[in-house]
């Protein structure tokens, strides 16, 4: 038997978990799932415009640096118009490295998620990328460079805060040049329970006058066992003026 404090007290509580169901402002108390094989999700012809990724910020550099950047950018178009691509990562077998290896064509990636960590692998090139949970970020200049850097996350409600420092800096997103101080935060986030957004904001105080904001979303793929992507010795070269060529087989 409830006492009549007891049942005031259920009655309150009940009033109020229809009251979070009304206005669909439960708040949640599990952390959300990413678990799982996710593919790009592009707009287009059957796509919903309200999982589309907004429109990127224009990238702006500082004027110092912009003109080069452009030129380096029509140089690189106008050679693979001509069929004569200049050298890509992917080309040369070295890995894309953070921030490009979220979005490599089609190719999907895969989280692999624990309490302590969340492990991301892209199936383009099999390339790995570590995000240490509850772990503080060191500081940018203590952080070996590498193709993926140092990356920690916090779960802020339903999203998670990923910060990352210490990107080689060969390792370029839109061939945009950076120092060691370029700092790259994701927003990552359900917005609906097969699509996935990933807000990806590139700081850089030295050579960016403002960061480089862009989203990808991603689609969870059910079922989708994750292939063996590795890059060898392959048909296509780099020949003496930096062109990419392939190779002629021997008959």
């Amino acid at each position: 038997m409830f006492s009549i404090k007891g049942r005031s007290v259920l009655l309150f509580l009940m009033c109020l978990g229809v009251a979070y169901a009304a206005v669909g402002q439960a708040p949640s108390t599990t952390t959300p799932d990413l678990n799982g094989a996710w593919g790009p999700y592009r707009g287009g012809r059957g796509a919903d415009p309200r999982f589309t990724a907004p429109p990127a910020s224009p990238i702006v550099l500082k004027a110092q640096y912009a003109k080069a950047w452009e030129e380096r950018r029509a140089a690189a178009t106008a050679a693979t118009q001509r069929g004569e691509p200049l050298p890509t990562n992917g080309a040369l077998c070295v890995p894309y490295g953070f921030p490009t290896m979220m979005s490599v064509a089609v190719y999907p990636v895969e989280f692999v998620q624990t309490a302590k960590q969340i492990n991301v692998i892209s199936e383009a090139f099999s390339e790995v990328r570590r995000i240490y949970l509850g772990k503080p970020q060191l500081p940018a200049d203590e952080v070996p460079p590498g193709y993926y850097g140092r990356s920690v996350g916090r779960w802020e409600g339903d999203t998670l805060v990923v910060d990352t420092v210490g990107i080689r800096e060969n390792v370029q997103y839109q061939v945009v040049p950076h120092s060691d101080q370029m700092r790259i935060t994701e927003r990552i986030r359900l917005v609906a329970p097969n699509i996935l957004h990933d807000q990806i904001t590139i700081e850089d105080p030295v050579y960016l006058e403002k960061p480089i904001v862009y989203t990808l979303a991603y689609q969870r793929l059910q079922n989708y066992e994750m292939v063996e992507f590795v890059c060898d010795n392959n048909r296509e070269f780099v020949d003496e003026k930096g062109v990419v060529r392939m190779k002629v087989r021997e008959k």
